[in-house]
């Protein structure tokens, strides 16, 4: 029975040591197949802060399809109007998504113009994207305002990505022989 137990307390470290993902000896297993989609399309969306803004664009997602935390990334480029105060606008910018159900963390680079004046700026972007929708949030950091330049700080994004473009790669990993 002595023996027994020394065995089981010496094979107890391999047990837990293979429920990791480098295995016994430190290294990672990879998968049999890596799958990579990259997904493009265009997007509408409206933003509300102080002002009501209309957003056109296109957006570029990459993602790693995992059973266990997938990350998705995303690229996008368009342009805003404020119809009642002429105020035009680019935006640029990049947002991550760490798993499924979580949150997307992001930042955009912006322009905005009301075709006297012309501000540059960077606003921090917190949301959540499920399906088509994009639901953001965030705050528009710019240098000082003249007077009559009607843009918002803190606001709330709704966008509606289509797709039309969906690029699908397999990667195998190889097989040593024996």
């Amino acid at each position: 029975m002595g023996k027994l137990v020394l065995l089981y307390m010496l094979l107890l470290p391999l047990v837990g040591l293979s429920q990791k993902n480098e295995g016994i000896f430190g290294k990672k297993k990879k998968p049999l197949v890596e799958i990579s989609v990259k997904k493009s399309g265009p997007y509408l969306g409206i933003q509300r802060g102080k002002y009501t803004v209309l957003e056109i664009g296109a957006e570029r997602q990459w993602k790693q399809v995992r059973l266990k935390n997938p990350h998705t990334h995303a690229a996008h480029l368009g342009f805003n109007y404020n119809f009642k105060y002429n105020i035009l606008g680019y935006d640029m910018g990049y947002w991550f998504k760490t798993n499924r159900l979580g949150l997307t963390y992001g930042a955009n680079i912006f322009m905005r113009t009301n075709f006297d004046a012309t501000r540059i700026g960077i606003a921090p972007v917190i949301g959540y994207k499920i399906w088509l929708l994009h639901l953001q949030t965030g705050y528009h950091f710019m240098p000082r305002l003249p007077e009559n330049f009607e843009t918002n700080g803190f606001f709330v994004s709704l966008r509606i990505g289509i797709i039309n473009e969906r690029d699908v790669d397999f990667n195998w990993r190889k097989r040593k022989k024996k």
